[in-house]
């Protein structure tokens, strides 16, 4: 149930129109479907001249909010001028002076969630194709001009090994003390890779495809510097526990084609992403099979990763 703070007001709305389109009139506030730990609300408006505007009003409601507003809007501002499809940022209101919560405005992009690679009109490898070759574009981003301004990936997508101690959801998991002791091993020995930008949480459910092709990539609250790697891992893992297994090893094979060599890192990033269904479990296992693909998933893994650090 929505409480009031949960709202986009029409003032917060209108304050929005005046920064980002003065003179705009506006129409409605929708709110759209977000994450646990965002609003989204979609501000419909008219132009001075009459035109139809759309605009994204985004705001965070958990963690470091402040944070996460400047990581996004930087992030999106790096993917404008590599030209990757993402929402155009707009405005940033960090401390929440105009939007009542830390937050960001941008730009409307039409598409809508292409979860099932079925579902593309070219078919599923197409599907799984144009999934690696955007995410290959987002990692051209190099991660220099960006490590001053957004999280630091390798730390984050690591982040249950930090403290040295098996966390409780990793002990009661059947593979969880093996993938931790794996991770906490290999952690020192990684192959050294070029820091990029990285998602953090590149999967189907932040992809919006627009005629078969994706319109945009979004949910950059994330977004860190570091090995591209964790976005390969991490995106794999999701398809094969879906049992999307073709898919998966195409999203693969067209990555390392358009990257030129084959992913360092892979098997250990893959066990680290292993540690997110672990945490949450009922939203990643929901039955026997999808819990066998997530097991064999880690198995394969924990295979190849003596032969990656040595």
């Amino acid at each position: 149930m929505s409480s009031a703070g949960d709202l986009l007001s029409q003032e917060m709305a209108q304050a929005v129109l005046a920064l980002v389109a003065p003179g705009s009139m506006l129409s409605d506030v929708l709110p759209l479907a977000g994450s646990y730990s965002n609003l989204t609300h979609l501000v419909n408006a008219r132009g001075a001249d009459g035109s139809p505007l759309q605009f994204v009003v985004r705001r965070y409601v958990y963690g470091k909010r402040a944070e996460k507003a400047r990581v996004e809007y930087s992030a999106l501002q790096f993917l404008q001028d590599y030209d990757v499809p993402a929402p155009e940022p707009l405005y940033l209101d960090d401390e929440g002076t105009v939007l009542g919560r830390p937050g960001i405005v941008m730009g409307y992009v039409p598409g809508s969630l292409l979860e099932d690679p079925v579902d593309h009109p070219q078919g599923p490898l197409a599907w799984a194709r144009e999934m690696a070759t955007v995410l290959a574009q987002i990692h051209t981003i190099p991660g220099a001009q960006a490590r001053d301004v957004l999280f630091e990936a390798n730390a984050e997508a690591t982040w249950f090994v930090r403290d040295g101690i098996v966390p409780d959801y990793m002990q009661a998991h059947p593979d969880g003390m093996r993938v931790w002791r794996a991770v906490s091993d290999s952690c020192p020995r990684l192959e050294p890779v070029p820091p990029a930008l990285v998602h953090i949480d590149y999967w189907r459910g932040n992809v919006l495809w627009e005629q078969g092709r994706i319109s945009a990539v979004v949910d950059w609250e994330e977004a860190s510097c570091g090995d591209p790697g964790i976005d390969v891992g991490y995106c794999m893992m999701d398809l094969t526990i879906m049992g999307f297994l073709e898919e998966a090893a195409e999203f693969l094979q067209a990555y390392e084609t358009a990257i030129g060599h084959p992913v360092p890192n892979l098997a250990f990033w893959q066990l680290a992403a292993a540690a997110r269904p672990m945490y949450n479990v009922a939203d990643w296992i929901t039955d026997a099979d999808k819990g066998e693909r997530f097991r064999r998933f880690i198995v394969r893994a924990l295979e190849h990763i003596d032969l990656e650090i040595v």
